[in-house]
């Protein structure tokens, strides 16, 4: 009989069978190149790898965390949506409308802005479901009605007049460094912290998010075993249109001043991330961690770029790369599955 392994030997091989783990998640992979791109823009760039630096980020990037986050579940579902950014402007629109002329308090705000979003994601939902509507025609259309239909009745006029209670500066923590340099933690941070909290707990946590994972690997086989799929679609929608809502809200709440137009042109940079996170486009799959992995890296490659004066359209190519590379995973993935499971049912002669 073989003797068996000592207590090194022993120590080793748990840590190959957890590195081997490691290295088929996404976020392994993804949490190694930022290291490294930090690393080279920390030589390159001065001021990059510097506490005040890294939370400006944080706040900067937010609101595009926040919205990552229902966006990852409506992939994890096996959709997805392309209006979050204008259900994020006609939320924040409608609550700015409410605050400044008709001087509702900041609970009633707060709460009608987000039921204006979760009200938008639900529509998206019922297109989706009930009409049979491919979600990305649907969620294209709805972007185009929706943001069309606020510039229609805004006149693209911004609102200036926001009550002090949505644009003053929420700190939950400051210090002050040896260098000089202030360091706020602020109430955008807090809010996607918490938001990414909260997504994780749903989508690990609960049966909904169980069951939105099985749906989004499988509708038919969820529909089989008594999954309602159209109640999680009308959540996982739903989340979406919250998230999106709770973007907007913050995004006035950073700027001071609500404009009709803030939102536009982010959905490729939220998409890329979630993807870059490992949340794939043929559903069932994605991680919280890996999404703000995704929104890091981002982060990390637009400022180090801005900071080394390469122009901003370089980076939209890195955003169009990132989504292209990423789906093409994905379909090259699926296809190997599918041979493999054809291989697998063939049945052997001999």
């Amino acid at each position: 009989m073989p003797e068996p392994a000592s207590g090194p030997d022993r120590a080793v091989g748990a840590a190959l069978a957890r590195w081997r783990r490691l290295r088929r998640r996404p976020e392994t992979w993804l949490f190694l190149v930022i290291l490294a791109v930090g690393t080279l823009f920390g030589l390159m760039a001065p001021g990059f790898l510097t506490l005040p630096n890294v939370i400006d980020l944080l706040e900067t990037y937010s609101v595009q965390a926040i919205i990552a986050m229902g966006l990852f579940v409506v992939l994890v579902s096996g959709g997805i949506d392309i209006s979050f950014a204008a259900t994020a402007s006609v939320a924040q629109y409608c609550a700015a409308l409410l605050a400044s002329r008709l001087g509702l308090p900041a609970p009633l705000v707060i709460l009608a802005g987000l039921a204006v979003g979760v009200g938008l994601g639900c529509v998206n939902a019922a297109l989706i479901h009930h009409l049979r509507i491919t979600s990305i025609i649907a969620t294209i259309a709805m972007m185009s009605v929706s943001f069309s239909l606020l510039m229609y009745f805004s006149g693209g006029r911004s609102i200036y007049d926001l009550p002090d209670w949505w644009t003053s500066r929420v700190v939950f923590y400051r210090a002050e460094l040896a260098s000089g340099d202030i360091v706020r933690v602020t109430l955008p941070v807090v809010l996607m912290g918490a938001m990414a909290l909260l997504t994780w707990a749903l989508m690990t946590r609960t049966s909904i998010g169980r069951q939105i994972y099985a749906m989004g690997g499988n509708p038919e086989a969820a529909r089989r075993v008594g999954i309602d799929v159209g109640r999680l679609t009308y959540v996982a929608y739903g989340y979406l249109g919250f998230a999106a809502a709770l973007g907007g809200l913050v995004q006035a709440h950073r700027v001071g001043e609500s404009v009709p137009n803030a939102m536009v042109n982010t959905e490729l940079a939220v998409l890329s991330a979630a993807v870059l996170g490992g949340a794939s486009l043929a559903g069932g799959v994605g991680t919280v961690p890996g999404v703000l992995l995704g929104i890091v890296l981002l982060a990390i490659l637009q400022n180090g770029l801005n900071l080394l004066g390469v122009s901003p359209y370089f980076f939209q190519i890195v955003i169009g790369v990132t989504i292209l590379v990423s789906t093409s995973i994905t379909v090259l993935s699926s296809r190997r599955g599918r041979r493999l499971r054809t291989l697998g049912e063939a049945p052997s002669h001999g």
